[in-house]
């Protein structure tokens, strides 16, 4: 329930505060007083579309906030998944920034403003006139018999299997979709795979060609380097192993008269035998250079045939051609298992639409009997509200699998004797819908825990004694969930356990909107001044008295 409503720099209001109590809170005022306003700043923490237009100084920012007790709304849920701190008294605000800019916080924790109408719907109804316009729809129907059977367990039950339902249909739409696709250019890719599976590629093959071809290419102006290398090396007179051998030798005679030279002469010696080793690889390698050109010329052929390949299908190696096989051979496997595989979904997809049917029929009939009970239960609050002749029923049209299961519903209603049950919105007038809507949400707020109702002039067209019956029936509803009702009516008024009144005032540079809390003889006097307008009289004080002593023996 709401607790506190803070409102700065909105439209008329320059600051206001209001505290909320427990049941019946009554709001009244003069037409143009700020009624509305004060609805429309609360509409902005309920998540609506912000206006600078509404700000009353364009150079301030626009702050709503609301005091709300959540202890009995078990929400820790909700705040534990959105990281948003949990109390008990749960502070909500919205702030709109001269340039336009809105921020919404709960608990002082920056939130989006889908996640702020999230949890703002859990705790206020806003009801308007335009509400009322709910009651033909065959969605709102369906969520009232839903709240009613209580079905929040079973709904979200089949709403996961549903959802898994859709997905498994989804794949295979998009598995037939890839099938028929696949189909049309199965030829091609046939062919492609055939190419490239007639290369019979390796990796690295390519570098290693390319290597080759080198190798291949230049055999002759390699077998002159080699051949001089190994002259200089060992084969020429006074090659270089020929100079070491002699210089070893002439060391060796020196070494007992200088050790350092026998060191030295051991450096002489490990060079001598890498550089033979050299001249034996540079003779390995001579002896395996052979000029071959028909071999470079099969080596050029694979090769071309490799670069064909590659510019064809927009790559740079052969690894990225063998994956672009592996690519095509998955995608001809789908097209091979394809019947297979659609098999297999659909088998899966009927055995969840059976036990989708099995959920869907058992919310059905569940929100049966919940109808038998909800007609019982309106009937008499209708008549309370002289709607003597009522007659009511509910349709039930089995219809495809959706989000809510198999039913569709529609609310039938007689207002005459003889008359046949026709829909709402081909039978009733506004002031019937109204009426009608108040009897709705009166019996759910006997069996659901709803979230504070704040009425809007719903009570417009009623007057007398059925003014009166409309506010005791929000006085019932109030002895079980917060109330607040904007009203005209002084019977309306008169059911207030608190009695607020909005007035203005022009000040020296604007008019400014203010709301004041009555005391009991300022709610009789407020009360009094509905019955009779600005001219209150002893007469209309003691019928102010009188209409609010029966609300308070009701």
């Amino acid at each position: 329930m709401i607790r506190t409503l803070h409102i700065s720099n909105y439209a008329l209001i320059d600051e206001l505060e209001i505290e909320f109590g427990d049941g019946l809170s009554i709001i009244t005022g003069e037409t143009g007083a700020g009624k509305s306003i004060m609805l429309g700043a609360l509409s902005l923490i309920l998540g609506d579309r912000a206006d600078t237009k509404t700000m009353r100084d364009k150079d301030q920012k626009t702050v709503v906030e609301a005091t709300f007790d959540i202890s009995s709304y078990h929400l820790n849920s909700f705040f534990a998944e959105n990281d948003i701190d949990f109390d008990n008294d749960c502070i909500i605000r919205r702030e709109i920034t001269p340039s336009g800019r809105s921020r919404a916080f709960i608990n002082d924790t920056p939130v989006s403003l889908a996640l702020l109408r999230e949890l703002a719907t859990r705790l206020v109804d806003i009801h308007s006139q335009h509400s009322n316009m709910l009651l033909s729809d065959s969605r709102f129907q369906l969520y009232v018999l839903d709240e009613i059977a209580n079905n929040s367990s079973l709904l979200s039950a089949y709403q996961k299997e549903y959802q898994e339902y859709r997905q498994l249909q989804n794949r295979l739409v998009q598995l037939r979709q890839g099938y028929e696709k696949a189909k049309t250019e199965e030829d091609y890719l046939r062919f492609q795979l055939r190419q490239l599976a007639e290369m019979n590629l390796t990796e690295g093959e390519d570098e290693e060609l390319e290597m080759l071809q080198n190798k291949l290419s230049n055999v002759q102006e390699l077998k002159e380097a080699i051949s001089t290398g190994e002259m200089v090396l060992n084969s020429a007179e006074g090659s270089v192993l020929d100079q070491l051998r002699l210089v070893e030798q002439r060391l060796e005679t020196c070494e007992d008269k200088l050790n350092e030279l026998s060191g030295l002469n051991a450096r002489i010696k490990a060079a001598a035998i890498e550089l033979k080793d050299v001249s034996q690889s540079l003779f390995a390698i001579d002896e395996d250079l052979v000029d071959d050109p028909q071999r470079l010329e099969s080596v050029e052929s694979r090769l071309n045939d490799i670069f064909t390949l590659e510019r064809k299908h927009h790559v740079s190696s052969v690894n990225e051609l063998i994956e672009i096989q592996h690519q095509l051979e998955s995608q001809l496997e789908v097209i091979d298992n394809s019947d297979e595989s659609i098999h297999r979904l659909e088998s899966e997809i009927d055995e969840k639409h059976e036990l989708l049917m099995g959920h869907a029929r058992n919310l059905s009939q569940h929100r049966k009997k919940a109808a038998n009970q909800f007609v019982k239960q309106l009937l008499p609050l209708a008549d309370t509200l002289g709607m003597h002749h009522l007659q009511f029923g509910i349709r039930f049209v089995e219809s495809e699998l959706g989000t809510k299961g198999i039913d569709s519903v529609e609310f039938c209603f007689a207002f005459n004797r003889n008359q046949p049950l026709m829909p709402v919105k081909d039978t009733a007038s506004g002031g019937e819908i109204s009426r009608l809507m108040l009897c709705v949400k009166s019996v759910l707020a006997q069996s659901v825990n709803l979230p504070t109702i704040i009425f809007d002039e719903v009570d417009t067209g009623v007057s007398g004694d059925m003014a009166s019956r409309v506010g005791a029936m929000m006085g019932d509803m109030s002895s079980r969930i917060q109330v607040i009702s904007i009203t005209h009516l002084p019977q309306v008024a008169a059911y207030a356990r608190t009695h607020y009144k909005v007035y203005k005032t022009d000040e020296a540079h604007a008019t400014v909107t203010h709301v004041v809390l009555l005391d009991e003889n300022e709610h009789i006097h407020e009360v009094a001044r509905m019955l009779s307008g600005k001219d209150v009289h002893q007469a209309a004080i003691e019928n102010a008295k009188t209409l609010i002593s029966q609300a308070n023996d009701r």
